[in-house]
């Protein structure tokens, strides 16, 4: 059964384009070549990812779930959609200027999410005190929502984790 023949905004095909208002985040540029378990690979049969930021600047993504994220049959398993959350929260908080390492991710699944799904990601930087930076968002494909996450970021120096 061909499971990439649909074409709505939530389609099966992994088009990856951005919405209207949103435009192109070069990720590696902010963080260099570390984003490699979820958007390592753009050809591959587990994610494929494209990054964006929307009018007032909050990070988003669309993201394909493909058939090595399956858990329950024809589903992301639940830890591959914990992933994408910590790499694209995690993310929202160096595109806002935060140098972070995830210190804490709570992850609320809402719905089973279908696998060869095409999804957006919203996040929000909600508040940074000192050394906390928190990130919220949610998976999302029009008015369903697959799961909600909420990532206590720790900022940490540079010269941490080698970068120049």
């Amino acid at each position: 059964m061909d499971k990439t023949i649909a074409n709505s905004t939530c389609n099966n095909k992994p088009d990856l384009r951005g919405e209207t208002d949103w435009t192109p985040f070069d990720a590696a540029a902010s963080v260099g070549s570390s984003l490699r378990f979820v958007s390592g690979d753009p050809e591959g049969n587990r994610f494929r990812v494209s990054y964006y930021r929307d009018s007032e600047h909050h990070l988003k993504a669309k993201v394909w779930f493909g058939p090595e994220t399956e858990g329950p049959p024809d589903h992301a398993h639940g830890g591959a959609m914990a992933a994408v959350m910590d790499e694209v929260l995690g993310l929202a908080a160096w595109a806002a200027g935060y140098s972070i390492v995830v210190g804490n991710l709570n992850v609320s699944f809402r719905n089973m999410l279908p696998l060869h799904k095409v999804v957006s990601v919203e996040t929000k930087v909600v508040s940074a005190e000192g050394r906390k930076i928190m990130v919220h968002g949610r998976i999302y494909c029009e008015k369903t929502t697959y799961s909600v996450g909420e990532c206590l970021c720790i900022t940490i120096q540079p010269k941490d984790l080698n970068i120049k």
